[in-house]
């Protein structure tokens, strides 16, 4: 059973005094704790909790860890959720246009014809329910038939009867359930889509998109992001990978961390979106990585020689 109690403000410095932690402005430490909360923070100083023999943390501190080192890390990772969001934005933007595209030149209401989608649209998510489509389908018509956006109230003023054409229904969608679209539709049309990113394949196209998906939640929501593990883990080896990319399979564990789908963002921007300025402020920024023998940018999976690839250069 959960038995900490509630500490006020002065009781969370005096404990981490306790654990080693060295607090020189406590005014400011106080502010910091008081605005931002003991809990969120606690995410930025785990990496310099001392470690058992078995690698468990502790409740300790390494020596000399201030917690200064943690708001610095917490302000960098605040400002990198933002640079990361701008990519994000852009490569949302890109597909959903790519989408309709692809699957409009079969008709306006090809998203809800399996016919032009993927076999596994077309599978219950458990025996005797709904196809996976009409599950999808069901949360795009609620989102349409609630949505203020002007397009959507203009529409359903228009056309009371009628379901958006996927030029327009694609603008009701997010991340969410753009990869979930993106996961339903045929190799075929994948492929299409791929072409316009430098021949991504279906398979890496899917996973990327979920990634994307799943990073895009995490900057929302205001997530710790610099070293967090990807859930969905983009797909960086096997028969196809870009060789931009290339470099990732060779480092174990490579997928889990924010330097892979960096890499994705950075490589699908290329072609989305070329005259962006998005690398030369992503690269800046990480430049700005707080500086302590405590941290280390390995922990977000960025290898010591990571702008000497092609890709950031």
């Amino acid at each position: 059973m959960y038995d900490k109690p509630y500490l006020p403000v002065p009781e969370q410095i005096k404990l981490l005094r306790s654990r080693g932690m060295v607090i020189e402005d406590e005014a400011k430490a106080s502010e910091y704790l008081q605005r931002i909360g003991y809990y969120r923070l606690s995410a930025y100083w785990h990496p310099m909790r001392a470690r058992a023999a078995s690698g468990e943390a502790l409740d300790t501190f390494v020596a000399g860890t201030t917690f200064k080192e943690a708001t610095d890390l917490y302000t960098f990772d605040g400002r990198l959720r933002l640079i990361m969001l701008d990519a994000l934005e852009r490569l949302e933007v890109s597909l959903r246009t790519e989408i309709a595209l692809t699957l409009g030149q079969h008709g306006p209401k090809a998203h809800r014809d399996l016919e032009h989608l993927g076999p596994s649209f077309a599978k219950p998510r458990q025996r005797g329910g709904v196809t996976l489509h009409r599950e999808w389908l069901a949360r795009l018509d609620q989102r349409a038939g609630v949505s203020k956006d002007r397009f959507a109230e203009h529409f359903r003023t228009k056309y009371p009867n009628d379901d958006m054409p996927v030029w327009i229904a694609v603008e009701l969608l997010d991340f969410g359930p753009l990869s979930y679209l993106l996961s339903g539709m045929r190799n075929t049309h994948l492929a299409q889509i791929g072409s316009s990113y430098g021949s991504v394949k279906p398979n890496f196209l899917r996973s990327w998109a979920r990634s994307l998906a799943f990073t895009r939640n995490v900057c929302a929501h205001h997530s710790r992001l610099w070293n967090k593990p990807l859930v969905n883990q983009p797909k960086i080896s096997g028969r196809g990978i870009p060789k931009e990319l290339s470099h990732l399979t060779a480092r174990d564990h490579a997928g889990k961390r924010l330097y892979s789908i960096s890499c994705v963002c950075r490589y699908m921007l290329i072609a989305a979106n070329p005259r962006t300025s998005w690398k030369d402020r992503f690269v800046s920024h990480i430049a700005t990585f707080p500086s302590s023998p405590r941290l280390s940018l390995a922990s977000a999976g960025f290898p010591n020689d990571w702008l000497e690839n092609e890709l950031w250069m």
